[in-house]
């Protein structure tokens, strides 16, 4: 996850917040949501599908271009995929507006983080670009050329 991602998880926290704040009783029994409003009765905690509380292991930053780009990847497709699964499974048109919203924004930053990594490797002897940090290695191309 990276620090823009904070803000999807601000506004996702926003919309079960006004999903949930003026839930009676029986209607949090019913939704299953019973042992979570013991913990955190209807404050937005922020928390996996299955449980799972966030942390910061979810911040995965190396300081390697190359391998933090790969983990941009990966996370905006995950997000994309959590969208795409929240959106099958709703029908309020409050909720789909601003996950489709959110959905697009992870499609634009997948193709823009595509962008850099392509635009950072083609800069690098592409037979050997993972065999150094090209932001701690200063040396690039020709200290490159001597790893082999």
């Amino acid at each position: 996850m990276q620090p823009n991602e904070l803000a999807h998880l601000e506004m996702v926290g926003s919309i079960v917040h006004q999903l949930t704040r003026n839930m009676t009783p029986e209607e949090i029994e019913k939704a299953g949501l019973q042992t979570y409003f013991v913990d955190h009765t209807s404050a937005v905690y922020p928390a996996a599908a299955n449980g799972t509380p966030f942390t910061a292991a979810y911040l995965q930053c190396k300081g390697d271009p190359i391998t933090d780009l790969h983990e941009d990847l990966a996370a905006e497709q995950k997000a994309r995929t959590t969208y795409d699964n929240i959106l099958r499974f709703c029908d309020d048109p409050d909720v789909i507006n601003p996950i489709r919203f959110l959905r697009e924004r992870e499609v634009v930053h997948y193709q823009r983080f595509g962008e850099a990594l392509r635009m950072l490797t083609d800069k690098l002897d592409s037979k050997n670009f993972y065999a150094f940090n090209p932001s701690f290695d200063k040396c690039g191309k020709k200290c490159n050329k001597n790893k082999k």
